[in-house]
């Protein structure tokens, strides 16, 4: 379980850990949070030092009914933060959260190193054959519809099957295109309810029948907070639960707000094993 990123070998046979680092006003939980370039290098400082292996910036918030985002500006958002961020910590593995092909094209070639697309290809035709040509790590995550439709489209007949399914036809195509590291990311909270997101993280083990790192995104998102009853804000014990389950299942990343806290888990989880 090894990823090349700008030419050094990634081993993921130890799990890692991805800091999410918002360049959003309007993320479900840290929107708007970071609003000058100190804030954001001092946030990367503070996850890099607590432990984490990639910085996953998005500029365009994937929440249900988030505001329609223009590609320029999405670009024009993201650019000058891989540029602030870089300059501090050129070794930095910089992931990118975007749907759109153009986006990822420029933060690859401004120096980040993954693609982190919420659509697996989906959203944007000419996706799969960028991240191809680029040759960097491509994270495919499951969803249905697009961010503004997804939650109406919640209806399975069987959640896992059809996730494999779904799966096995984008590795497929990316495959066909010749992307070399896809990473597969079940989409917690995309096109699901809380019963299904918990169904599916109960089966997550079954994905490893594709032999591809797993990437487990569930911070502080709504399966916990509306299932306790509380916040986003009060939600962390609630994530470090569930990511510890995610180790159990087989996690190769853990995508979340709190690096510490993940980073404790795998440290005790490999204790363990």
């Amino acid at each position: 379980m090894t990823i090349n990123c700008k030419g050094n070998l990634i081993d993921l046979s130890t799990p890692k850990v991805m800091g999410i680092l918002n360049v959003t006003p309007n993320s479900f939980y840290d929107g708007g949070k970071y609003k000058s370039d100190s804030d954001f290098l001092n946030q990367t400082e503070k996850m890099l030092s607590e432990g984490a292996a990639f910085i996953d910036l998005g500029a365009y918030s994937s929440r249900p009914g988030a505001e329609f985002v223009t590609e320029e500006e999405e670009i024009n958002r993201i650019l000058p933060i891989i540029a602030v961020i870089l300059k501090r910590f050129p070794k930095a593995l910089l992931s990118i959260d975007t749907f759109r092909a153009q986006v990822a094209q420029k933060a690859i070639e401004n120096g980040a190193a993954v693609i982190n697309d919420i659509s697996a290809g989906l959203l944007d035709k000419n996706m799969l054959e960028t991240a191809a040509q680029l040759q960097v790590p491509y994270i495919m995550m499951h969803m249905k519809g697009n961010p503004n439709t997804m939650q109406s489209l919640a209806q399975y007949e069987n959640i896992t099957k059809e996730v494999t399914y779904y799966f096995s036809e984008r590795v497929s195509a990316a495959r066909a295109l010749g992307i070399n590291d896809i990473i597969l990311d079940p989409g917690f909270g995309f096109a699901k309810t809380l019963e299904q997101n918990y169904e599916l993280l109960r089966r997550t083990d079954f994905l490893s029948v594709f032999e591809l790192p797993l990437l487990i995104g569930i911070s502080r998102k709504s399966m916990i907070y509306k299932l306790l009853e509380t916040t986003p804000q009060n939600a962390l014990n609630g994530t470090t639960v569930l990511n510890t389950i995610a180790l159990q299942k087989g996690a190769h990343i853990l995508r979340v707000h709190d690096v510490k806290e993940a980073v404790e888990c795998i440290t005790i989880m490999e204790q363990l094993c």
